[in-house]
């Protein structure tokens, strides 16, 4: 077995680099390094809640829809990045104010989640827990 201790980071391949960067900018992600983003490096961007992302690029097809959530057909790979919030009406208010459109939401337990898409369409889940200590079942 692998001793794995965490998630290390989140790559995601985007087609436009300053829409990207002012997107996950809004959502409080601060870009910590550009390993050279035209060359196929990422540009690491972190929270402050400790989650890192790489953004990859540039990406040689746009495609505008990610067919891993939204299509008929559903092939195997990453679907999306879930993110914890404390609360999920603050980030409905957040996500207003910088017209981010929400486009689903689910219950399961005591869990509440909205979805929200980067300006490539990569999916992006908010959590939120009723009893936070409590977490995503196992």
């Amino acid at each position: 077995m692998l001793k794995i201790s965490g998630i290390d980071h989140v790559g995601i391949r985007i087609g436009d680099r300053n829409r990207s960067i002012e997107f996950y900018r809004a959502l409080g992600f601060n870009v910590v390094l550009d390993a050279g983003f035209d060359d196929g490096h990422p540009i690491v961007m972190k929270h402050s809640g400790g989650v890192v992302l790489n953004l990859l690029g540039p990406a040689s097809v746009k495609n505008g829809v990610n067919v891993l959530m939204d299509g008929d057909d559903k092939p195997c790979g990453y679907t999306h990045i879930a993110l914890r919030v404390d609360s999920l009406q603050e980030t409905k208010q957040t996500l207003e104010r910088l017209d981010v459109a929400i486009t689903g939401s689910f219950s399961f337990e005591n869990m509440r989640a909205i979805f929200i898409r980067d300006p490539d369409g990569n999916v992006i889940e908010l959590d939120a827990y009723e009893k936070p200590a409590e977490g995503p079942p196992v």
